[in-house]
């Protein structure tokens, strides 16, 4: 008796479902900018982040706000000069700075993480050194982009005072070699805070650690020395009083100005270095500089490993 099989079911063959889509992809053979073109880039977009061009709104408020009280203050000396009918500005074009250090400060402790302190954050360095750059590249164009904004933060004040001195009929001779005299100073202030700002802030990727840090560095050093030089000079040591300002980055521009540039000192007693102490203030302060560039590249080059 024959006896019945079992149906199998039907062997199915898979079809291949793999398509190969051409959709238009091609090798870049236009120009290699290289390196000074990122350079360029990058250092033109760190100056617009340090004014919060080409960001949110809430990111422009606080450096557009100090640049305003920066200027605003300006155009007020420049107005009591006008209404009194004074010979001179109230405030020495070299002594503007000096006065408003804490605006400074604040717009260095603002800006500073902001340029550095993401990337570190964001672990977006390694991505900057796989492109044609190195790390001097990068640590030039944020140095040059910070400085550039110190100085536009300081000097642009300064040309305030300078066109309502010159409206004001003031003298030209004295307001013109005044006036260059307050940029060879805010531009030596900028490179200062510019690398003291950067250094600090680049410790750390939290911005917030990195604001506390710059205002300690740059308000509370003030402070201490400004302290010490009171008492110093209370006590009758004078000649102590241009040594302690050699610790801290306001009272060495102050000395570096009034040794070399003519302007009414802010230590006690008005007596600022002499031109041999001032020498040394010259030296400390652009030891600093090279010094805060240096440490930013070693800083980098650990970091694009």
């Amino acid at each position: 008796m024959a006896t019945e099989q079992p149906l199998q079911a039907p062997v199915t063959v898979p079809v291949d479902q793999t398509r190969i889509h051409n959709i238009g992809y091609r090798s870049y053979d236009g120009p290699r900018l290289g390196r000074a073109y990122a350079r360029r880039s990058l250092y033109s977009q760190s100056l617009r982040g340090a004014y919060g061009l080409g960001r949110s709104v809430k990111s422009k408020v606080l450096p557009m706000l100090l640049l305003a009280v920066m200027c605003l203050v300006a155009g007020i000396l420049v107005a009591v000069s006008v209404v009194t009918k004074a010979n001179d500005l109230p405030l020495d074009y070299t002594r503007y700075a000096v006065v408003l250090q804490a605006v400074i400060s604040l717009y260095v402790a603002s800006q500073a993480p902001q340029s550095v302190s993401r990337d570190l954050r964001f672990k977006t360095v390694p991505l900057y050194f796989s492109r044609p750059i190195e790390t001097s590249d990068y640590v030039r164009a944020k140095y040059a982009s910070l400085a550039s904004a110190l100085f536009i933060l300081t000097a642009a004040p300064l040309l305030v005072l300078y066109v309502g001195a010159l409206l004001a009929k003031l003298d030209f001779a004295d307001q013109t070699k005044g006036f260059a005299q307050g940029l060879v100073s805010v531009a030596l202030l900028s490179l200062l805070f510019a690398g003291l700002g950067l250094v600090v802030a680049s410790v750390t990727p939290r911005r917030g650690f990195g604001i506390a840090a710059v205002i300690a560095v740059l308000t509370i050093t003030y402070g201490a020395v400004s302290t010490l030089q009171a008492i110093a000079d209370v006590q009758g040591s004078s000649g102590a009083v241009a040594w302690i300002g050699l610790f801290s980055p306001i009272t060495l521009i102050d000395g570096v100005q009034s040794a070399f540039l003519g302007a009414t000192s802010s230590f006690p007693g008005g007596v600022g270095p002499s031109n041999g102490e001032g020498a040394v203030y010259v030296l400390v302060t652009l030891g600093l500089i090279a010094g805060a560039y240096g440490l930013l590249v070693r800083r980098y080059s650990k970091v694009g490993l």
